[in-house]
């Protein structure tokens, strides 16, 4: 199975609502990409589970307006969270560099 699939049974739904299934993810992705994807004005429901802690894989819900694709939303989401872990790793590496300087 590749690394992101839908979730079977959704193809007869609407563009708008579909879940992603992500292989090797769970709750770090999951709860993080949830609280970015909630905000979106555009989206009306976004949720995630994983189905048995022996299954490495997490299902991934979005429904969105009628107007918006599932997978746009999933994709901005994903770069969404991606700007937030750069600018994490900028400001960390700046602190840590003015830190440097003053010892």
């Amino acid at each position: 199975m590749p690394i992101l699939a839908e979730l079977t049974g959704d193809e007869n739904s609407s563009e708008s609502s579909r879940t992603f299934v992500f292989e090797d993810e769970g709750h770090t992705l999951g709860n993080v990409l949830k609280s970015i994807i909630c905000k979106y004005p555009d989206v009306n429901f976004c949720g995630y589970t994983v189905p048995h802690p022996a299954e490495n894989k997490m299902h991934f819900r979005i429904q969105a307006a009628k107007h918006v694709r599932a997978i746009d939303v999933l994709r901005r989401g994903l770069q969404d969270l991606e700007r937030v872990c750069d600018h994490t790793i900028d400001t960390f590496e700046a602190a840590i560099a003015l830190h440097q300087e003053r010892a």
